[in-house]
């Protein structure tokens, strides 16, 4: 059966600057989320499977072709690049037929599709007017709507989201769900985990240009809870609790903050723990026995906001052995 994707040993350089660094990868058809931080290499991936950039070293096959000048290939891949490559004075409708006119489809033909797929979009308002006057969300959709109006059988996102609204990333999940669920085949790529985690449980994790780690949503936050990270935690007896982490041996540090907030009462006031581990997963155990046999009020747990970003660096430092 042909992959959907194929890479093997793939590197990308910039001058000596590595985009990506030999990556070997094989696909099924499917749904897929590419997470990393930004400047990992997500983009430049994307761009060898395009076809826009030619790998350095390796072979990249994508739906059994190779991209590179492949029109017939390019019929089959729908794009939506993070950079904005519109023209400002035309319309949102004459944009999407113009370039669907390019795969061959007629005036007529092509402005009916334009039509439905903006309409699919949320621009059913807007499609008509100058895309100069779009907002940023606005000009996220018609990238969409020219990406999706083809009908490929790949779709290729990145960062999608990005700069949409509250309302814009509902439409946006919803829309992408639909496709999803059609049994057609996408890789999107985000450096926000619930973004891909609403669509996808399939991920592959980049950084520094490597393929770190792949899997589904629920190893990638076991993953999480295996790398050195922080916890927050606002409870009462807080010192009880950083004395227990450190008796421990489970806690490489422990931080109290004040978090009492104007006219509580004495009996409300708690403050903020922050307890820096090597490994959350034994950590959250104990945790929780020491909330039951202590008698503890929590208000508050979770990671810190930068957890996924901790991922990608404890990955990084086992791949060089400083783990």
């Amino acid at each position: 059966m042909t992959h959907m994707i194929s890479l093997q040993n793939v590197t990308r350089l910039y001058g000596t600057v590595l985009g990506v660094n030999d990556i070997t990868l094989e696909l099924p058809r499917g749904a897929y989320g590419l997470l990393g931080p930004n400047g990992a290499g997500k983009s430049t991936l994307l761009n060898l499977l395009i076809g826009q950039l030619k790998p350095t070293r390796g072979t990249v096959k994508v739906l059994g072709m190779q991209p590179r000048n492949n029109p017939r290939l390019m019929q089959k891949l729908g794009f939506c690049p993070s950079f904005e490559g519109m023209y400002a004075s035309v319309t949102g409708l004459e944009w999407v037929s113009f370039l669907l006119q390019l795969q061959g489809r007629t005036k007529r033909l092509a402005t009916a599709r334009a039509i439905q797929c903006l309409e699919q979009v949320g621009l059913n308002d807007a499609m008509r007017r100058p895309i100069a006057s779009y907002s940023r969300g606005m000009r996220q959709r018609t990238k969409l709507a020219q990406a999706i109006a083809h009908e490929p059988e790949l779709l290729i996102l990145d960062e999608p989201f990005s700069g949409l609204d509250p309302i814009g990333r509902a439409q946006m999940t919803e829309l992408l769900q639909a496709w999803i669920r059609d049994g057609r085949s996408v890789l999107i790529a985000s450096h926000v985990l619930h973004e891909i985690e609403a669509l996808t449980q399939s991920f592959l994790l980049i950084s520094g240009g490597r393929l770190l780690a792949s899997g589904t949503a629920e190893e990638v936050h076991e993953l999480l809870f295996q790398v050195p990270m922080e916890l927050q935690l606002r409870c009462s007896h807080s010192k009880r609790i950083a004395a227990l982490a450190l008796e421990s041996g489970l806690a490489e540090s422990v931080t109290l903050e004040n978090s009492t907030q104007p006219n509580q009462s004495q009996t409300d006031r708690h403050e903020r723990l922050l307890i820096r581990t090597r490994s959350a997963e034994p950590l959250a155990r104990a945790l929780m026995q020491w909330i039951q046999t202590e008698n503890i009020l929590v208000h508050e747990l979770r990671t810190a906001d930068d957890s996924l970003q901790s991922l990608f660096n404890s990955l990084m430092k086992i791949h060089r052995g400083e783990l």
